[in-house]
C-alpha cells in the first residue's frame, strides 16, 4: 500500500479529457479562411487535421502528448481519438506510445456520421476490437449533432454490451444544444460527458470540464458546479498541464462566484482518480511545498521533480527516465511537418 503524500507531494494527476492527436497542430498552416464560430473551427481546422492523420503521425503525437503530460506531473490521460483515414489499430498505437513514456491511458475512438456510414461502422469496430482485446477505455462518440439516431443507439448498445461507458462531447456549443434531450434516454453513470457548456438538463455521468478550451473556442462558461454530477478536469487537447488547468478552472469559477475557493477545482482535479484509480497510487514530488490548493492556485513555476508510476520512477530531477525527450520532440516535429504538407 502506498504511503500518504508528504507536504510537497500529490498523487498522480489525471487529464480527464484529452485529444493527443492535436499535439501536432501547433504551427500548422492557417485554414482556408478565418473561422467565425465553433462549427467553422471544427470544419476548417480539426476535421481537416484528423482526416490527414496516419498511424505514424498518431504514434508520435501520442508520444509527445504523453511526454509533456509526464513533465507536468500528469500520470494518466483519458484520450478521445479521431483519425478517419487510419482507424483500425489506432487505439493500440496511442496506448503503446503512452506506455512507452510511462503514462497511463484510457482510450476511445470517436464514432461519428460526419464521414459517412462506413466511417461510423469502422469507428464502432475499433472501439469494440480494442476493448475486447483488454484495452482500457470507453466507447467514444463525437457529439450528438454528428450522430444519427441509429448510430447513437449503436454506440450506447455497444457500451452496454461491453460493460463500458461512453466518452462523448456534450453541448459544447449552441450548435449541440439539443444534446441533452437526445442523450437523456441513453446516458448512464459510467458515461464521461465532455464540456456540457450548454447542457439544459441533468444527465447521468461524469462531467469533464475544459475551462481553457471553452474560452479558446468562445463557447461560454460551463458552470459545472450547477449540476450534482462528479466533475473532472480536462484540457481538450491543449497539453497535459493539469496544475495550469486547475488554476484556470479556479479563475473561471471565481469570475462567476466571488465566494468560490480553490478547494472546489482542486476537488475536480483529483476526482479524475475515479476514471483511472491506479493514478491515486502514483506519486509526484513538486518543486514547491506545501502542494495544496491555496498555495498552488497562486504560485507560478511549480514543476514536478520526481514522478513514480506503479512504483517505478519515470521522471527524476525533472527528466523522463524511459524516453529521450529530445528524440521524441524531433520525431514529433518530423511528423508534424508531414501533416502540415498534407494540409
Amino acid at each position: 500500500m502506498a504511503t500518504e503524500p508528504g507536504p510537497g507531494e500529490t498523487p498522480g494527476l489525471v487529464c480527464g479529457h484529452h485529444h493527443l492527436y492535436s499535439a501536432l497542430a501547433r504551427g500548422m498552416p492557417a485554414p482556408p479562411r478565418v473561422p467565425r464560430n465553433f462549427p467553422e473551427i471544427l470544419e476548417l481546422v480539426w476535421w481537416r487535421l484528423d482526416r490527414a492523420l496516419d498511424l505514424e503521425m498518431i504514434r508520435w503525437s501520442a508520444m509527445l502528448g504523453a511526454l509533456e503530460a509526464l513533465e507536468r506531473g500528469t500520470t494518466a490521460i483519458v484520450d478521445h481519438h479521431s483519425s478517419p483515414s487510419a482507424i483500425e489499430g489506432s487505439l493500440d498505437v496511442v496506448a503503446e506510445a503512452c506506455a512507452e513514456v510511462g503514462v497511463r491511458v484510457s482510450c476511445c475512438y470517436e464514432v461519428t456520421d460526419r464521414n459517412g456510414a462506413d466511417g461510423a461502422k469502422a469507428g464502432l469496430a475499433e472501439n469494440e476490437r480494442y476493448l475486447r482485446a483488454g484495452g482500457r477505455g470507453f466507447v467514444g462518440a463525437h457529439a450528438a449533432f454528428t450522430l444519427s439516431a441509429e448510430t447513437l443507439e449503436a454506440v450506447a448498445g455497444l457500451a452496454a454490451d461491453l460493460g463500458a461507458g461512453v466518452h462523448i462531447h456534450v453541448a459544447e456549443d449552441r450548435s449541440d444544444a439539443a444534446a441533452g434531450a437526445r442523450l437523456e434516454p441513453h446516458a448512464r453513470p459510467d458515461w464521461l460527458l465532455a464540456h456540457c457548456v450548454h447542457l439544459d438538463r441533468p444527465l447521468e455521468g461524469t462531467i469533464a470540464h475544459n475551462a481553457r478550451s471553452n474560452m479558446n473556442n468562445a463557447v461560454g462558461y460551463a458552470r459545472p458546479a450547477r449540476f450534482d454530477n462528479p466533475v473532472v478536469l480536462g484540457t481538450d487537447g491543449i497539453g497535459g498541464d493539469m496544475l495550469e488547468e486547475f488554476r484556470i478552472a479556479y479563475a473561471r469559477l471565481r469570475e462567476s462566484d466571488v465566494t468560490a475557493t480553490p478547494e472546489t477545482p482542486w476537488g475536480w482535479l483529483f476526482a479524475g482518480h475515479a476514471l483511472v484509480p491506479e493514478a491515486a497510487e502514483d506519486r509526484v514530488t513538486w518543486s514547491y511545498s506545501p502542494a495544496d490548493p491555496w498555495h498552488l492556485a497562486f504560485t507560478p513555476g511549480v514543476s514536478p521533480r520526481r514522478v513514480e508510476v506503479a512504483g517505478s520512477v519515470v521522471l527524476e530531477e525533472g527528466v523522463p527516465t524511459r524516453v529521450d525527450p529530445s528524440e521524441v520532440r524531433r520525431k514529433a516535429r518530423e511528423q508534424a511537418e508531414r501533416l502540415w504538407r498534407r494540409l
